[in-house]
């Protein structure tokens, strides 16, 4: 004879059902975010991932596939986002959209520096990517003539706070000019349109823009902070073999890349839409590979020399933030770690 179930049963079978559904949504979540054995080795989830065309080694590793081949045996997808600029990296950071991003060092700082759990874990490279630009027919040859001009920047990013090292180093400050915030492809036409005076641009659109007839009236390459990697703390502690891989890859990329400068170019010359000839010298004369990749000493250098800056412009509160964000940025334990030769060609 069938039982009613008491109201203790009832209220156990109602528990049980619950727990099932929540270990249910759980367990659906863990799949789409992947799952950490004990063993450390990540199981399904994606990789968030950006590319951009002022990183030429996230180029070629998207190019070649080498994280979809490195990370399918363990079933992860990789999720391929571009950046338009360091300040979209950062957004993208932030957010969580991306677990790994290119950024510029100072970019890096300043998400770091405003609370954001990053860390730089890999040096791309040293660039000469920013430089004060003007058009063909301006009449501006020098820096100190910008005072009460109108310039276009990318807020965030390494242009914009080379345009205000640039600024100091001529007697000037932010002050003195009207920076106008636009990202990096809508300065330079703003410059081409005369909506602007001047424009602190980024490669690869400034060697185009040269190309075209534009004239870089101030370049310093000591003013450029670096071309790096950085990804999310929750990323880096859930995921580290990932993480490693990630490295790896870029390691690998950058041996490829030093091996193959006109393959390089040609990649960088179709994902920017670029003359092949631009790209290769962006490559070339503004791309420098051969330097350490550990986070370390080089970047601090330039990076303490930048952070007051923040301060002074109220990008940052206070100069402990910045003293705080120095200590805990760099990372260079997955670079000490890293092995190209597992990333197959």
């Amino acid at each position: 004879m069938r039982r009613t179930p008491t109201i203790v049963t009832a209220l156990a079978a109602a528990a049980a059902a619950a727990s099932l559904l929540l270990t249910g949504c759980v367990a659906g979540e863990g799949s789409a975010a992947g799952s950490t054995s004990s063993s450390g080795v990540t199981k399904g989830g994606t990789l968030n991932i950006d590319f951009a065309t002022y990183n030429p080694l996230s180029l070629v590793i998207k190019k070649q596939g080498w994280l979809e081949k490195a990370l399918k045996k363990q079933d992860i997808t990789v999720n391929w986002v571009q950046s338009a600029g360091s300040n979209k990296a950062n957004e993208a950071l932030r957010s969580g959209a991306i677990d790994v991003g290119s950024t510029a060092g100072s970019a890096a700082l300043l998400n770091r520096s405003n609370g954001s759990a990053i860390k730089v874990i890999d040096i791309a490279s040293q660039p000469e990517w920013s430089a004060i630009v003007v058009g063909p027919n301006s009449p501006i040859t020098s820096v100190a003539q910008l005072k009460g001009k109108q310039i276009a920047a990318t807020k965030g990013t390494d242009p914009y706070f080379f345009l205000l090292q640039s600024l100091e180093a001529n007697g000037l400050s932010a002050s003195d000019v009207t920076i106008q915030n636009l990202q990096h492809a809508d300065g330079w036409a703003a410059l081409q349109n005369g909506s602007v005076d001047a424009w602190s641009g980024l490669d690869p659109i400034m060697a185009n823009a040269e190309k075209s007839g534009a004239k870089l009236i101030y370049r310093n390459v000591a003013f450029n902070t670096y071309d790096v990697v950085a990804a999310t703390e929750s990323f880096l502690s859930s995921k580290p073999d990932v993480a490693q891989t990630v490295v790896n890859a870029y390691e690998h990329a950058r041996e490829w890349a030093q091996k193959h400068p006109d393959e390089t170019a040609k990649i960088l010359s179709d994902v920017a839409g670029i003359d092949p000839a631009v790209a290769s010298s962006v490559i070339s004369e503004r791309t420098n590979l051969d330097v350490s990749p550990l986070p370390g000493d080089a970047q601090l250098k330039v990076l303490t020399k930048v952070g007051p800056i923040f301060v002074q412009s109220g990008d940052v509160k206070s100069q402990s933030d910045i003293d705080k964000a120095l200590d805990s940025l760099l990372d260079p334990d997955l670079v000490k770690k890293a092995d190209p030769s597992a990333i197959g060609n």
